[in-house]
């Protein structure tokens, strides 16, 4: 059974690799083109570095759920943990959802 990190792949992996850290960081993008267009977006450097931290960790914890869990089921429900981890962390910074 083939993952998306086969050793036997690995140009073909490195460049999804890449392509999804760099939408990674595209993502960090967003916010800073949006405060040149619109004064509701109002970042300062500890959101950017506290959306860096979310951001790469989720991706960190993803990449070492394709890269240890040898289970596809199991791989995938760990992936969707670490993207609602994610998810519910964003919102009680965004919001505080549990003020």
């Amino acid at each position: 059974m083939s993952t998306i990190y086969d050793d036997s792949l690995p140009q073909q992996s490195s460049r999804l690799r890449l392509a999804l850290w760099g939408f990674a960081g595209l993502l960090l993008l967003i916010p800073a083109v949006a405060m040149q267009f619109t004064s509701e977006v109002n970042w300062g450097a500890e959101d950017f570095i506290a959306a860096a931290v979310l951001i790469g960790g989720a991706g960190l914890g993803i990449e070492l759920a394709v890269r240890l869990v040898k289970s596809r089921t199991a791989m995938f429900a760990l992936i969707a943990g670490v993207i609602g981890l994610m998810l519910l962390v964003w919102a009680e910074l965004a919001v505080g959802i549990f003020d």
